[in-house]
């Protein structure tokens, strides 16, 4: 099954001159989501992952159901005030300004092996950001998987990990 024909592409969203990727047309249908999910834990399975981290908020679309299908654990990486409880932050920078990601201060035990989800690599900024949280909090990143790769970004040079796409789009 090629992935692609479920990705519903949306121009000058979310601004003139950007080509949105909408996976709701993939999550609308059941054997193209079956199929993603499986070709997911298939990628990921090598890295024997014991949790897995989804980040707000598609990235939760994508890690939630994985980690059900693979008797995993599930937590999030979510922006600063979203979360209830005690929280760990990481501040990072963006193009203009910078950005604070949190995550519950319990989600992860030191040591324990986790894999990262989202739905999109882009720039890679908010994905080596959360490796750099997860690993602050002790945790063992052994991996990360999007449902796609804008690769003319250049994302995956940002992280110093596997990573693993299922649609990549070169321009």
């Amino acid at each position: 099954m090629d992935l692609k024909d479920h990705i519903r592409g949306i121009p000058d969203f979310p601004k003139p001159g950007i080509l949105f990727y909408d996976i709701s047309t993939l999550l609308a249908e059941p054997a193209a989501w079956k199929e993603t999910v499986d070709r997911l834990a298939e990628a990921i399975g090598p890295y024997r992952p014991e949790l897995l981290v989804g980040i707000e908020s598609r990235g939760f679309l994508t890690a939630a159901p994985l980690a059900l299908h693979l008797g995993l654990g599930f937590a999030m990486v979510r922006k600063k005030g979203k979360l209830p409880g005690r929280t760990v932050s990481h501040s990072y920078d963006l193009e203009y300004g910078t950005d604070t990601i949190e995550i519950q201060a319990d989600a992860v035990e030191p040591g324990q092996r986790v894999v990262i989800l989202d739905d999109l690599l882009a720039t890679g900024g908010t994905a080596a950001a959360a490796v750099e949280l997860l690993r602050s909090v002790g945790a063992e990143v052994s991996g990360a998987a999007f449902i796609i790769e804008l690769s003319f970004l250049g994302g995956r040079q940002k992280l110093d990990l596997p990573v693993h796409t299922l649609i990549a789009y070169d321009d």
